[in-house]
């Protein structure tokens, strides 16, 4: 699956809001969702929610779907996407850091959050091998770099359709967040 570049400086801009991640995961993990729905979960204000929801659906990060009564949920454009200053001019590339610095934030917070509450998952959530952090550094080339990315996502990817399809989910599963960062030592 080819990722999503981002490269206009105002839907960059709409991204640097740490809100919208949190929006963005919940639709990702939860599927399609209204604003009154986004605010029960995210604990903020359905006016709140909304005009945030409508700010990703102006940059096409989000768009509204059909749905039962007069409120119409929203749902996700693309899973998978990829910012990136590189090649952008100087707008573009402080857009980029802000937004990629509000993802890390949101993600960061996330997982403190998460590991805060690892003891109240049922025991067979803990066991050893299972939810935690790990780290390693590997001295690799450029080429090597991208191989290895590729069947991570590769990896990854082989579960892609029960995010879409809740059918598909086998009894007793739960969203695990995966969030890879790779980062390359200065010479």
């Amino acid at each position: 699956m080819t990722d999503a570049r981002i490269s206009d400086p105002k839907a960059l801009r709409a991204l640097s809001h740490p809100f919208r991640w949190k929006l963005i995961n919940l639709l990702t993990e939860e599927g399609p969702r209204t604003a009154t729905q986004c605010s029960a979960k995210l604990g903020e204000s359905v006016a709140s929610c909304s005009y945030h929801l409508n700010m990703l659906a102006k940059y096409g990060f989000v768009a509204e779907v059909e749905g039962p009564g007069r409120q119409k949920p929203w749902q996700i454009i693309n899973r998978h996407q990829t910012i990136s200053s590189e090649g952008l001019d100087d707008e573009a590339a402080m857009a980029a850091e802000a937004a990629v610095l509000a993802y890390l934030d949101h993600e960061f917070e996330r997982t403190r959050e998460r590991m805060r509450q690892h003891d109240l998952l049922p025991e067979t959530w803990r066991v050893p091998g299972g939810v935690g952090i790990n780290s390693a550094t590997k001295f690799l080339t450029i080429e090597e770099l991208v191989e290895l990315q590729g069947e991570l996502r590769a990896l990854l990817d082989r579960y892609d359709e029960r995010t879409d399809n809740p059918e598909l989910r086998p009894e007793g599963s739960r969203p695990v967040r995966f969030f890879l960062s790779t980062t390359v030592s200065p010479e």
